[in-house]
């Protein structure tokens, strides 16, 4: 069986689906402002928090560690902390139900000018959907990582940025990509001198 056809079909897919996600006038607007809204979080010394299933939570984890690792060259780490302990995850679910595994977390841990990102494909996930509630009760910030419509969870969010595809796999690559992307931002504005001649 010939597979690259598929293969062809899938690059051109994804080519597409970028090409209208850079097309979309507000893309760049709402990842401008994300970039000044992480970059004031950290001024703060607030903690930015991330969560998601799946693979929204590998995206979550991913980007966390570029903040408090490093990104494309060294500077001071960054507190950014993904949802993710599995211990947490499975007590919390044994205990209180699924929903509730990235609400407990940040009840316990934020705090007033953190900020939350939620990552979802769908945004209607019913546990990040309870992390945007919890997070709001705990007058943080949210940023919502989303895709198709946006779902439930565009509504609570402050700030949205949605990604075209009609599948979990090009909406991961279009927000994967804007993780760091605005890794990137940030870091060019903080600290410009990693980015001297680029």
């Amino acid at each position: 069986m010939n597979i690259r056809p598929a293969i062809q079909s899938s690059l051109y897919e994804a080519q597409n689906v970028l090409n209208q996600f850079i097309q979309d006038p507000r893309t760049i607007e709402c990842m401008d402002e994300a970039v000044h809204l992480i970059k004031g979080v950290f001024e703060r010394r607030g903690r930015i928090f991330a969560c998601g299933n799946g693979g929204s939570m590998c995206d979550a984890m991913h980007f966390a560690e570029e903040w408090t690792g490093r990104f494309r060259k060294n500077r001071e780490p960054l507190p950014a902390i993904a949802l993710s302990d599995p211990a947490h995850l499975t007590c919390v679910a044994n205990d209180f139900g699924f929903d509730e595994v990235f609400a407990r977390p940040i009840l316990a841990f934020g705090h007033p000018g953190d900020l939350l990102i939620a990552i979802s494909t769908s945004g209607n996930s019913t546990n990040v959907l309870r992390a945007i509630e919890a997070a709001k009760s705990q007058q943080m910030t949210v940023f919502g990582l989303l895709g198709k419509d946006g779902g439930k969870m565009k509504p609570h969010c402050d700030l949205c940025l949605i990604a075209p595809g009609s599948t979990s796999d090009r909406i991961q690559e279009i927000q994967m990509m804007v993780l760091h992307i605005l890794i990137e931002g940030v870091e060019r504005l903080m600290f410009p001198e990693n980015y001297t001649g680029g």
